[in-house]
Formats: structure tokens, C-alpha cells, sequence
């Protein structure tokens, strides 16, 4: 699969202000709004790149707008206790209904499943590895010392850690991509997981080790960037269209599908991954206790039309198992 590069190298993203990166003495005909970060920044990039080849622009044709967020903001306590899902997109979202973006940018595991009213999911770019990597001594969870302090804030991850090494001491670990690893090299916890698709973006994967899906099922949408428009505005459509991948629109499909059957929050570990093969989609779904003790497993195949479909039944068998609690709201 093609990746897609941004146009600044991700080292500097940090740096540049939003200013920088759209300096112009026209009106850009595209305006795209983003978090700050340097792996956000690199998707806002990725799809401005891509924009840019298809239409044979100018650079300064498509501007990128920095919006802070509420997730970005929280820091002293788990985001699981913060709101759930919405918390990197609602104020991204609000720019884009109040027409100063023209397109949101956004990692896809960050959307909530129901669109606001006005917003649709226009597509996404082409998905990149959508395993989870392991960072720390040895290949893998198997291979740390009896006892030994992990850090993810991911609630999925931790219930999947706990499932494979009870023992493990499991702590909250916040901030971005550079952030942990900072922390990591700091001695802080003795390893932690991570998104590979980002860890591939920044250039930050020498040391990362993937961990194969039957053991960790990631995150729904995870390694995909979804792009947000305004319903109705075909304009922008028309200017996504040439660099969308159906592939992955169709696997998002079947995984956004399952979890809003499921309507779990960000309290309830939910686990989900759609692939295509030899013209085939497969999916398999989990939801885990947090604690990983219980397991609820459910797997579907068809027909690439059908995915959300698919995605659905395997929710609604899911469910039909759950005992009441299990998922939880906020």
C-alpha cells in the first residue's frame, strides 16, 4: 500500500504554527482544521499532500488550521472519566460547522460513531498498519519480569495486557506519541503500547515490536485517517473524491458499524478489525471486562457491500451475550 508523506518532515511539525504552514497572499480554496500534535499534524499534511498531487495545486491552495481541543487540554486524569469519544473532534467539529474550516482531519479511532447533526464521515485515506506495537524489553508482554510496571491510557490495551499477564501492574500513561516514549526512556514504566501506524508516520518504529491481532485486537478505525465535511457540500466531496480508498472505507464500515450497535463509551473496552482478502471481508469484534478476566468474541465474513452489515451482526451477537453492566455509558 502507497503511504502517504507530508509535505514538512515530522521533526519539524512540532514547531510550525499554523500560519507557517498556510502563509499566502490568496485565499486558500481549502481550509483544514486539526489538533496540534506532531502525528496530527502529519495526517493534516498526508491529506494536504495528497490534495495538492491530485489537483495540481499550489501548496498555498490548502491552508491547515491548529484548533485545540478538549483531549488535548486534560491532563490530570484518565480521559476515560472525562467523556468518552468526542473529546480530540468536538472542537474541530464546531470550526467546521461554523464554516472556518472547509474539512476536519482526524485520527478515526477518535470518532464517536453517531455524526452531529450537519457532519459526515466523506472517507478516508489509505489505512496503514492497524496493529498495536509493543515497546519495552524483549519481543513482547511474555517477556517482562513478574511484576513489572506498564503504562498505556487506553482502557482496551490495558484490559488486553491483564488478560495475557495478570500479574502486571497496569498504569495510566498520558500525552502524545513523543511524550510516552519520552517517559518510557525515563524509567517511568518498563514498556507501553502504541499505535504502529503512528509510530510508522513520525519515523519513530526502530524499537517498536507489532503484536499480532489475536492476542491484541486494536482499536476500532485504528491506523486510519478520516475525513470529515460538511453534509452536502459537494464542492469539498468532489475534491476528496480522487483520494479516498474504498478499501478502507469499506473496512471502517464494518468496525464503526459494531461498535454503535455495542453504543459503548470509552469506559467499556471494545475491540474490533475488518480486513480484505482475496475479495472477501472478515471481521472479528470483542468486548473485554477492564480488568480482562471475561472475553465476548463474535466473527463475521461476506461480501465487501456488506460490511456495516456484517459489523452490526457481530454487535448484536455480542450484546445478546453481555451480562447487564458490562457496557457502560457516560
Amino acid at each position: 500500500m502507497r503511504m502517504l508523506h507530508p509535505i514538512v518532515h515530522p521533526a519539524t511539525l512540532a514547531t510550525i504554527h499554523c500560519t507557517e504552514l498556510t502563509e499566502s497572499m490568496t485565499t486558500p480554496l481549502l481550509t483544514i482544521g486539526t489538533r496540534g500534535s506532531p502525528l496530527a499534524l502529519w495526517q493534516a499534511n498526508a491529506t494536504r499532500a495528497a490534495l495538492v498531487r491530485a489537483h495540481d495545486l499550489n501548496e498555498a491552495d490548502v491552508a491547515v488550521e491548529v484548533i485545540r481541543t478538549t483531549g488535548d487540554t486534560i491532563q490530570d486524569r484518565p480521559l476515560s472519566e472525562a467523556g468518552g469519544k468526542g473529546l480530540f473532534t468536538k472542537e474541530i467539529e464546531d470550526a467546521l460547522l461554523d464554516r472556518r474550516i472547509d474539512l476536519a482531519v482526524h485520527s478515526s479511532k477518535d470518532m464517536p460513531t453517531h455524526h452531529r447533526q450537519g457532519l459526515v464521515l466523506s472517507g478516508c485515506l489509505p489505512r496503514a498498519d492497524a496493529r498495536d506495537a509493543y515497546i519495552g524489553p524483549g519481543q513482547g508482554p511474555a517477556d517482562l519480569p513478574e511484576e513489572a510496571v506498564v503504562g498505556t491510557a487506553s482502557l482496551r490495551r490495558q484490559a488486553l495486557v491483564r488478560r495475557l499477564r495478570p500479574d502486571l501492574k497496569v498504569v495510566p500513561f498520558r500525552g502524545n506519541v513523543e511524550t510516552r516514549l519520552r517517559k518510557l526512556r525515563e524509567g517511568e514504566v518498563a514498556a507501553t503500547f502504541l499505535a504502529m501506524a503512528g509510530l510508522i508516520r513520525l519515523g519513530l518504529d526502530h524499537h517498536a515490536r507489532p503484536l499480532e491481532t489475536d492476542d491484541f485486537l486494536p482499536a476500532i478505525g485504528q491506523g486510519a485517517i478520516g475525513l470529515e465535511i460538511r453534509s452536502g457540500d459537494t464542492r469539498v466531496q468532489d475534491l476528496l473524491a480522487p483520494i479516498l480508498d474504498a478499501d478502507t472505507g469499506i473496512r471502517l464500515a464494518a468496525e464503526r458499524a459494531f461498535l454503535e450497535v455495542l453504543d459503548g463509551s470509552c469506559r467499556t473496552p471494545i475491540a474490533g478489525l475488518a480486513v480484505i482478502e482475496d475479495g472477501l471481508l472478515s471481521f472479528k469484534g470483542r468486548v473485554l471486562t477492564p480488568d480482562g478476566e471475561r472475553m465476548w468474541e463474535a466473527f463475521r465474513s461476506g461480501a465487501p457491500e456488506e460490511a456495516a452489515r456484517l459489523g452490526a451482526d457481530a454487535g448484536h451477537e455480542i450484546r445478546s451475550m453481555l451480562p447487564a453492566g458490562v457496557l457502560t455509558w457516560v
